[in-house]
Parts: structure tokens; sequence; C-alpha cells
């Protein structure tokens, strides 16, 4: 079995993100109050649970739109993808893609690619913190627990080689023992944790909830 430290030295390859280690759930807890919106948002990133069994960061020629690698694997950002498709509808792919040819200068150029990639911008945390931060979905980080059911975090845990990645994920609905829960896949699969505070929080997000 490869180990999350393994797997996080090894996501350059690919992905850019999704990586560190996580505590066990603490249990289901009274739920925190919701819109209908983020409660369908997070019903179907919990939905994943279970599905999404493994962590997998190697380049995949996907369809377009609305493609994706099978649900048995992914990447954090695929968590966040899937569950905007499934609640809502919203192919992040076709949108990431459209803003990109738009705004390509606007995005960050860390992989030295000239045009957009369908296949893996949108499956990238920094691309898919700048598509939300230019659809005016960027809030304050809270300096406590005062976050909210669906919002979507961007956060730096180690790297394991003295370097951080970077992570995304959602904000459940149920409370942790600092923080709410998380719906997030940063090793083995999609899961539910009480980790939002476990590594630098660097982003905040609420869209369409």
């Amino acid at each position: 079995m490869i180990d999350r430290r393994t797997l996080l030295l090894g996501m350059t390859a690919g992905l850019a993100g999704c990586g560190g280690p996580a505590q066990a759930p603490t249990g289901p807890g009274p739920r925190l109050a919701e819109s209908d919106s983020a409660r369908k948002l997070v019903a179907a990133a919990r939905g994943q649970v279970g599905v999404t069994r493994h962590y997998d960061s190697a380049y995949t020629a996907l369809p377009f739109p609305n493609g994706d690698v099978p649900r048995v694997k992914g990447v954090c950002t695929d968590v966040v993808i899937r569950a905007y498709r499934d609640a809502f509808g919203i192919d992040l792919q076709a949108l990431v893609n459209a803003d990109m040819k738009q705004a390509f200068a606007a995005y960050p150029r860390k992989w030295g690619l000239t045009h957009p990639d369908p296949s893996i911008d949108h499956r990238r945390v920094p691309n898919l913190a700048r598509f939300l931060a230019r659809q005016g979905a960027q809030l304050p980080v809270p300096t406590d627990a005062n976050w909210q059911p669906g919002d979507i975090f961007t956060s730096a845990p180690s790297n394991g080689a003295g370097g951080t990645g970077t992570h995304i994920g959602l904000v459940s609905d149920v409370p942790g023992a600092r923080a709410p829960m998380i719906l997030h896949n940063i090793g083995g699969g999609a899961r539910e944790e009480d980790a939002l505070l476990d590594w630098p929080i660097t982003g905040r997000f609420r869209w369409k909830v």
C-alpha cells in the first residue's frame, strides 16, 4: 500500500496539490445550519465517500465537456468538481476552460502551458481557486470557526519534502472539535474528517450556495 507521504512526493508528476496527513473523523454530530443549495452540495460531496476509494494524480485525457476519470479514483479537486456537477449540473471543466480561453494570462503559469488544456486545467487547485476568485466567490478567511456548510477551502499541507502542496475541499455541515468537518480527498479516497485546521488555510470561497 502506498502511504500518503509517498503520494505527496509523487503528486507533482500530474496535478498540483491535494496532499498532507488528515485526522480520523470524530463522528456525526448535530448538523450546522445551511441553505437548501448548500445542503445539496454537501450531500453530493458526501455521496462520494465510499465510492471514490483511491487518490490518483496521474494526467488523464478527458472527454469534453463533462469529462471525468472513473469515480473510483481522483484527487482533491475532483471532490469539488463532482459535487457541483451532481448537485447543480454545473460543469467546472467547461466553465474553467471557457474562462481560461478568455483570460489565459490571468491564470497561474506554473506548468509551462501556452494554451488551455481541458483535461487538466480545472483539476489543478491554483486554477480552480483563480476561477472562483474571478467569479467573485472569494471571502476573507475567518479568524475563528465561522465557516459555513458548502464553503470551499484551499490550504497548504506539507508535501513531505520540506515544502508545501496545495489542497482543496468542501466544508461539511457536521461540527468538528475546532471547526466544521470537511469533505475532501487527500489520500485514500473521498472522506469526511475533522481536518480543516490541520494545515494553513490559503483561501475561502462561497459559490452558488
